[in-house]
């Protein structure tokens, strides 16, 4: 049997009245490349804060790397990797002082930070780089970079939350050999987007409607059920039952 490392049972979170994520169930099996997708408003961050420990359900069940999101949300924290849609470096550090800081606050001993960090610059071809304060380099570079942070201290899980948002459709392609790569490894990868060409690079995909989980299956099942030619024609489908803006 395929190990379970996320599940979430009716997960809810509201806002006074307003409820963002509404009854949401799934599991994410270890190894996986799983899609979080929908459109802005949709309830796809909300969701992924309460599964990384950073925002408490209002109600239903979750575990991620075998830890409870009500009990256990800093063990979870120490056991993901994550990375935010705003930025999630040090502007004013070099890439090598990001990556030592990051080592530290895991507290990663330091031959595994010399040697992950080296590792790394190599993979990145930031070698000459390695000195250059992070704000100084192009977008690109520094999502590559942030995801490589987020997975420095060889985490089993990592959270993305939109990671290619704004850069250019060949850097897009890079990261997600990279994200290849990680779940290669073993690692597994829950990623929000709305690129929905990303979509098909999911080994599945579940796609959320005004807080709710519409659909949940492999890109190619789901072209099937809903008789489209791309990720791009059923989320359309989809996003028109939408009764709540975009924000």
């Amino acid at each position: 049997m395929p190990e379970k490392v996320i599940t979430a049972d009716k997960l809810t979170k509201r806002f006074g009245d307003f409820t963002a994520v509404d009854q949401i169930s799934f599991e994410v099996e270890k190894g996986e490349i799983f899609g979080f997708l929908g459109a802005n408003g949709a309830g796809k961050t909300t969701a992924m804060r309460m599964l990384c420990g950073l925002s408490m359900p209002t109600s239903g069940a979750a575990t991620v790397a075998g830890f409870d999101v009500y009990r256990d949300n800093e063990k979870i924290k120490r056991n993901i990797g994550y990375m935010s849609q705003k930025f999630s470096l040090y502007d004013d550090l070099t890439v090598k002082e990001n990556m030592q800081f990051y080592g530290g606050i895991y507290g990663k001993s330091d031959a595994f930070i010399k040697n992950k960090t080296a590792y790394i610059l190599d993979e990145l071809h930031l070698e000459k780089e390695a000195h250059v304060l992070v704000r100084s380099l192009p977008l690109g570079w520094k999502q590559k970079l942030a995801f490589s942070v987020a997975v420095f201290h060889e985490p089993g899980i990592v959270f993305l939350d939109e990671p290619t948002g704004g850069v250019d459709p060949v850097t897009r392609r890079e990261f997600w050999n990279m994200i290849y790569q990680a779940s290669d490894s073993g690692i597994t990868v829950f990623v929000t987007t709305h690129y929905m060409d990303e979509a098909e690079y999911c080994n599945r995909v579940s796609i959320m409607v005004d807080g709710r989980i519409e659909a949940l299956d492999t890109p190619g099942a789901l072209k099937q059920q809903h008789e489209a030619r791309s990720m791009d024609e059923v989320f359309l489908k989809l996003a028109r039952k939408a009764k709540r803006g975009e924000g």
